[in-house]
């Protein structure tokens, strides 16, 4: 049997002394946690010889319940996740414990508010930054960074060199990207001790005007960092950085922020699987809303694709220009919302053309215009195959209910309530791990909104 002791066969039962009560189980039931764990070490021990652990016997009945059935029992919600995570890291099963607590896949139709985070001080959230891989947050407010974990749980408070903070994004690990509109260039904070360990500034030594250039907006792949900067006279441009060197590889798409065509983008989307950067800029003013979408290819700086609004004719909706735009990255597809109309249009990246929008109609006559006159504040944010879209304080998703691409494949539902649409105008929405966050105009904290069945515990706490 491989050097274990004869006792220790998948299927024999073992005795654990937990707290002072004795639990009986099988070897299997402990391998289950991963030969990693502290219970698969265990059971290689004589099943005749209880093992005394010195932890909490109620909280390791739950666990051993969740190794048995891969579900929390109903006894842990008597535990908050916190006192469940200790114990669960303990004993090295945090990860069966993580799969447990984590929300079901989020559907938008079934989305409630679930809490708000408020970080300690100044807290209103400037931006944010929510990580699809684990669900954690980074949160800029005031000139501090603060980091939430896949479990809500605060882990991190940084104190940066700026009085406020524009831009955030997560680019490893332990570090943060961070620009700001009160000061130059993009500076990079390592969460585990609060320092700063790297800077980029933009610099033209053949233009001298070219010189503390702000950070608009930040995003990432794989290897690079792309940045967008521009100086008080309006030059501007987007940075390649490389995220092994924290060396400047290239310079893309330099414009002279003159007119609504060339301003700064002040949002970015890394496209990996088509290998394209999308920029966007939208103003808005006594005249109403203008701005542009743009496409990159990083590797030759060539412009593959673009268009303004309005422009040159290059909607069959002219006058009804784009108020905010999101990159779908599952389905590869753009996403805009229009100023006037308040419709929400999908364009194929693969099939872009001159006027590539489908505009979605809304089938439910029970919601046809609640809510859907333009002129407001709009933010979209795609994620999980699905739109949300916040229009004023409302909260809306659309959902495709077929594969098929067409404008009929798609139906909108409210996620809010009154009340929640009362709260306050949206800022900014963004989904991460199975969760979805929001922030709204000068009210503190980020609202988490989830699925509101979970195979876990619904506290939060």
């Amino acid at each position: 049997m491989n050097g274990l002791n004869p006792a220790a066969v998948s299927g024999d039962r073992i005795k654990l002394n937990v707290g002072g009560k004795l639990f009986e189980t099988t070897v299997s039931t402990l391998r289950s946690g991963g030969p990693d764990s502290l219970l698969y070490a265990l059971s290689n021990r004589s099943a005749h010889d209880p093992v005394f652990i010195d932890r909490d016997p109620e909280i390791f009945s739950v666990l051993l319940s969740l190794l048995r059935s891969n579900r929390l029992p109903s006894t842990a919600k008597r535990f908050s996740n916190q006192e469940l995570i200790d114990e669960a890291l303990y004993f090295g099963i945090e990860s069966h414990l993580r799969s447990a607590l984590a929300p079901t896949r989020l559907n938008g139709i079934d989305a409630s508010l679930l809490t708000t985070l408020k970080p300690s001080s100044d807290g209103v959230v400037s931006d944010f930054n929510a990580v699809e891989s684990d669900g954690s947050l980074w949160a800029a407010h005031g000139g501090q960074i603060t980091v939430y974990d896949w479990n809500l749980s605060h882990t991190a408070t940084a104190r940066t060199h700026f009085d406020s903070i524009n831009s955030v994004k997560r680019i490893q690990s332990d570090i943060a990207a961070i620009g700001s509109l009160h000061g130059p260039g993009l500076h990079f904070y390592n969460m585990a001790n609060g320092r700063r360990v790297h800077s980029i500034d933009w610099v033209d030594p053949s233009d001298v005007r070219v010189y503390k250039a702000r950070v608009h907006a930040i995003t990432d792949s794989v290897d690079s960092v792309f940045a967008s900067y521009d100086c008080h006279h309006g030059e501007n441009c987007v940075l390649m950085i490389d995220k092994s060197t924290m060396e400047i590889s290239s310079e893309i798409g330099r414009m002279p922020g003159n007119s609504a065509k060339y301003m700064v983008p002040t949002k970015l989307t890394y496209v990996s699987d088509l290998g394209v950067l999308v920029g966007s800029s939208i103003a808005s003013g006594a005249f109403g809303y203008a701005g542009y979408i743009r496409l990159w290819d990083p590797r030759t700086r060539d412009v593959v694709w673009e268009t303004f609004e309005p422009g040159s004719g290059r909607s069959s909706r002219f006058g009804d220009s784009l108020a905010d735009v999101d990159v779908d990255l599952d389905e590869l597809a753009l996403f805009k919302i229009c100023s006037k109309s308040g419709d929400l249009a999908m364009a194929d990246l693969r099939k872009l053309t001159d006027d590539p929008w489908l505009y979605l109609k809304e089938k439910n006559s029970s919601l046809r215009d609640v809510g859907r006159s333009g002129g407001g504040s709009f933010a979209i944010h795609c994620y999980r195959k699905q739109a949300f879209v916040g229009r004023d304080g409302e909260l809306e998703v659309w959902s495709r209910v077929e594969e098929t691409v067409d404008e009929e494949m798609y139906r909108r539902n409210y996620i809010d309530k009154v009340e929640d649409s009362e709260r306050g105008v949206i800022k900014k929405i963004e989904g991460g791990g199975d969760r979805l966050f929001v922030t709204r105009e000068d009210v503190e904290g980020i609202e988490v909104w989830q699925s509101c069945y979970n195979s876990g515990v619904a506290s939060a706490s």
